[in-house]
């Protein structure tokens, strides 16, 4: 079949992670090295019927919401809310659903799946893979012939790893233009969701939360009519015909009862009491006992009285109940595993008989959510009793159930792993329902839980930055444990682990603080918390913490400056990259100028030390470096230029005399600012050369240290794809750029807050490297997903970010113009030149260029739809402005006023007023003149431009009824024919 030939979703696609892979029919699939998937994509079907008599041997059976027990019921509000999501917006469209463990996500989303199927569309879940086996390649037919929609549902999104969960965002299933899609991702918190939103970014999807509130506390009201559904549904696997006369354990009004799952669970237990002839017990912890119960009847029927037996050789269940216990213990704090690792894991337990007897005997109650996927340990479900039978089994409670003597060395085992290997792949899953369960049960944390990182603190940052955050959320939990675990936090920055880093560092703070009345001490306690706050993507916060240091090392720099003036100078330059984050850009220069002069001062009047000491030279440039960011951020660019050359000047000499330390992030920083700062006042050859070397620094730090270095490389190679193109290197400035963006995409899946910004910057600049290469269709994709994340940054937070989103809608615009959609384009430069206006109001030297070539290119589009009369005014803005700044850097804005001269000139030549034509005669001389010495420079990037600048000087001229002068020119720009 030629290409392009295959009928819509027929085409099988196959991607390999390390080297492995099988397909589907229709999508892509995503394996590692090994085989393991990393996701399976099935087909949603119905639940099966279900053997009753088998679901009452163990009644939390009923309570799994994929055996479908309890018809729906309590949550119409929020269906029709998922229904309105499915109807309007973009045809793509991604929504987090969350709510506490029992709230009753996966029964709402599969009564939604099931509804959507029976209207056409198709239906598709997604199951993370590691630890599956998956059904025979070709199983799973995804083609959607014929289908209304597609709905992908996710559950359990935020236990899967945001680059798992990124390569499944991006499967060409979901990205079938003809085809309206919904992914709905279901969770227990929302904390997540900004990562995956921000990986998001590159689809062009409209993304939403919905949050499932507790069920309201109303007599008659959602419990009381979910609570007879259930019981009526219950009632039917165990026989009963009329179960009106079962009434509640307890008061449906009780907190407790807010849970959908608590609300079924006390439904279940009424109706097996009611059967097995029991009192039920009243409170939640009693009705969640009666279920354990149940399973520890269940496991004792299964074995029986061996010494009784007829026929013992007969016997294919051979586990005791003790030993099922901690089977199902040990299940539910490592989740399913392949049948090899459980087998070691239970030989490492020693538990008889052999461990392959009990694995059997254990799928017998437990069997694999899907028989095709040959695991073992099934955990027990749902995660909220399995977390609950956790700490139930852990010893310390004062509830009615046998706590285990073998629980707490259980769970150390599975927690112990030899030093320098890495931990087992259930690590994070043991700690992170450990601390959930700590949550609710309050003898967890200080008898089990604490004991167990207090051995080993590097469980915490195993676990992830997730369990950091919550772990840090705990009421009871220890300072001193806290402490343990900052002690290995690394020193620098780390995307994965920088949220939760901070969210420890501010538990810690108040802590800290009460426990010193030094006031140095209490200094750097508040200076640290604001430079992880700020590495943590928290900058408001990070604002308040070095204030609070600032003042106190004011105070002390007063009664000693060499002592403490270089710790203020210090805090004082952390300050201003907080405020400059946080879009106060005047009051980071203002800190930046006083850092710098702190240090300057120092130097001045310890002269004699000031080469020989350490402490001072670095600091000096650093706050020089600091300063030259925020003079640039306000357009002050030939003073900006000045303080970081000077950082570079004292920088080289300390990095040839310790290069280890000065070589290395210092000297690489001040190299990319100075890269930048020449390209802004037009010295690009230089500037390209010190990028260069700024990248080459930062390769180096990146490979040994990806965590610490990488947004400095991607920032490195982000200004460096600038300058390879202002010296028209199309090629080369694509290839560093869109290096940069996968950098940045995936430090923002960790941490959005703190990189989505410089995403969106990157993903302006990459879409004109990709237009100038010739890739149009793919630059205005690119171009519309900047404005998408742009302007989400500029919702919340417009001083920080609107220069970045009209940097985005201007070139949005300028690709929208070229490929036709002209209206689109017009509404991109109008909103482009309304922001850049608001923001000139306030700092008119950092925005006037960016407000110049916004005129310009709004001038330019309303000629290519018509508006001649409208294009005057824009144009002849834009001009006014550039003729100024050109006045002050020639080399930075003569192109761009060489651009502006020749719009301002299209635009009069078919004007109506005496002056037009003489106007444009002489804008498009200037422009010719310009334009003609760029090009004998740079004759790639401006030849073009001389060309087409020449035809409108000969279109005024021919106008003006100067023929000669106009073929004169003609002939002199015409050109050259090709040998193709």
């Amino acid at each position: 079949m030629a290409e392009g030939d295959e009928p819509p979703g027929s085409r099988q696609v196959v991607r390999a992670e390390g080297g492995f892979a099988y397909g589907v029919i229709g999508a892509d699939i995503h394996v590692f090295g090994d085989g393991t998937p990393v996701y399976l994509l099935e087909n949603w079907r119905l639940p099966a019927e279900t053997d009753p008599q088998w679901l009452r041997q163990l009644p939390s059976r009923m309570l799994n919401a994929r055996h479908a027990v309890v018809d729906f019921t309590g949550r119409e509000a929020e269906l029709a809310a998922l229904h309105r999501w499915r109807a309007e917006g973009p045809r793509l469209g991604v929504r987090w659903l969350h709510g506490a463990g029992g709230q009753g996500k996966t029964r709402l989303a599969a009564h939604f799946a099931a509804q959507t199927a029976t209207e056409g569309w198709k239906v598709v879940t997604a199951t993370h893979g590691p630890g599956t086996i998956l059904p025979p390649p070709g199983s799973q037919d995804l083609r959607l012939d014929g289908a209304r929609g597609l709905l992908l549902i996710v559950d359990y999104a935020d236990r899967w790893p945001l680059t798992h969960l990124t390569w499944l965002l991006s499967n060409a299933l979901l990205h079938q233009t003809a085809v309206r899609t919904r992914i709905l991702l279901l969770a227990r918190t929302a904390e997540p969701w900004p990562a995956v939103r921000a990986a998001l970014a590159n689809h062009q999807a409209d993304t939403s939360t919905q949050l499932l509130e507790p069920l309201p506390a109303q007599e008659a009201g959602p419990r009381a009519r979910m609570f007879a559904v259930a019981r009526g549904s219950f009632a039917a696997r165990y026989g009963l015909t009329t179960p009106d006369g079962i009434g509640p354990p307890g008061s449906l009004e009780h907190p407790d009862f807010g849970l959908t799952l608590a609300v079924h669970i006390a439904a279940l237990v009424a109706v097996d009491a009611h059967v097995t002839g029991r009192r039920p017990p009243r409170d939640m912890a009693g009705l969640t006992i009666y279920l354990l119960d149940r399973e520890h009847l269940h496991w004792a029927s299964l074995y029986g009285d061996a010494a009784h037996d007829l026929h013992p050789a007969e016997r294919t269940y051979a586990t005791p109940p003790h030993v099922m216990n901690q089977t199902v213990f040990t299940a539910a704090l490592a989740g399913a595993l392949e049948s090899s690792v459980g087998t070691s894991v239970l030989e490492t337990l020693q538990l008889r008989p052999s461990p392959g007897r009990i694995l059997a005997d254990h799928a017998v109650c437990y069997p694999p959510a899907d028989p095709a996927r040959e695991t073992v340990l099934e955990p027990l479900y749902p995660d909220r009793l399995a977390e609950d039978f956790l700490a139930l089994t852990l010893p310390g409670h004062e509830a009615d159930y046998p706590a285990q003597p073998w629980a707490a060395p259980t769970t150390a085992a599975l927690l112990t792993h030899d030093n320098g290997h890495t931990p087992p792949t259930w690590v994070p899953r043991t700690v992170t329902f450990l601390i959930s369960a700590a949550q609710r049960w309050p003898h967890l944390g200080p008898c089990h839980l604490y004991p167990l990182l207090h051995t080993d603190p590097q469980l915490a940052l195993t676990a992830g930055s997730t369990a950091l955050t919550a772990l840090a959320g705990l009421d009871d939990i220890d300072p001193a444990l806290l402490e343990a675990i900052a002690a290995h936090f690394p020193d620098h920055r780390h995307a994965d682990l920088d949220p939760g880093i901070a969210a420890v560092t501010a538990r810690l703070a108040p802590y800290r603080l009460a426990h010193t009345d030094d006031l140095a001490e209490r200094a750097r306690i508040q200076q640290s918390l604001g430079v992880r706050l700020s590495w943590g993507g928290r900058p408001a916060e990070a604002v308040t913490a070095t204030e609070g240091a600032i003042t106190a090392w004011r105070q002390l720099a007063r009664a000693s400056p060499p002592d403490h003036g270089p710790a203020l100078a210090t805090s004082l330059i952390n300050l201003s990259s907080e405020l400059a984050l946080a879009g106060r850009r005047s009051e980071a220069l203002t800190t930046a100028e006083e850092a710098e002069t702190v240090w300057r001062r120092l130097s001045e009047t310890h002269s004699a030390a000031f080469w020989d000491n350490a402490a001072f030279a670095p600091g000096l440039a650093n706050a020089r470096s600091n300063l030259s960011n925020r003079l640039s951020e306000v357009g002050r660019r030939a003073e900006a230029l000045v303080a970081q050359e000077q950082a570079v000047a004292l920088y080289r000499p300390l990095a040839e005399g310790n290069p280890a330390i000065y070589e290395t992030d210092k000297l690489a920083a001040a190299l990319s600012n100075l890269g930048a700062r020449l390209w802004e006042v037009g010295r690009r050859e230089d500037a390209l050369r010190a990028t260069e070397e700024a990248v080459d620094v930062y390769r180096r730090l990146a490979a040994s240290n990806s965590a610490a270095h990488e947004p400095d490389l991607a920032q490195a190679l982000s200004n460096l794809g600038v300058d390879l193109w202002e010296m028209g290197r199309w090629e080369d400035a694509l290839r560093a750029t869109e290096e940069a963006v996968d950098v940045y995409r995936r430090l923002a899946e960790g941490n959005p807050t703190a990189h989505e910004p410089s995403l969106a910057a990157a993903l302006t600049n990459l879409a004109v490297y990709v237009w100038e290469v010739g890739r149009r269709e793919d630059a205005v994709s690119i171009s519309e997903d900047a404005v998408v994340l742009s302007r989400r940054l500029a919702e919340r937070n417009p001083a920080a970010h609107e220069p970045n989103l009209a940097a985005a809608l201007t070139n949005l615009g300028m690709h929208l113009i070229e490929v036709g959609q002209d209206q689109k384009a017009l509404s991109a430069a109008e909103s482009a030149v309304a922001v850049y206006r608001r923001l000139v109001v306030a700092s008119p030297a950092a925005h006037e260029p960016n407000l110049a070539a916004a005129l310009t290119n709004l001038g330019i589009w309303l000629l290519a739809t018509g508006r001649q009369e409208e294009a005057l005014s824009p144009t002849a803005d834009a001009v006014a402005i550039y003729e100024r700044l050109a006045k002050a850097s020639r080399a930075a804005f003569e192109p761009n006023l060489a651009r502006a001269l020749w719009a301002f000139a299209q635009a009069r030549v078919d004007g109506q007023g005496e002056h037009d034509l003489p106007l444009a005669l002489a804008a498009s001389t200037r422009a010719l003149e310009i334009y003609a010495e760029l090009a004998a420079e740079q004759p790639a990037r401006f030849v073009g431009k001389l060309y087409g600048t020449s035809k409108t000087l000969v279109d005024v001229l021919d106008r003006l009824g100067f023929s000669a002068e106009a073929e004169m020119i003609r002939r002199q720009f015409t050109p050259e024919p090709s040998d193709g």
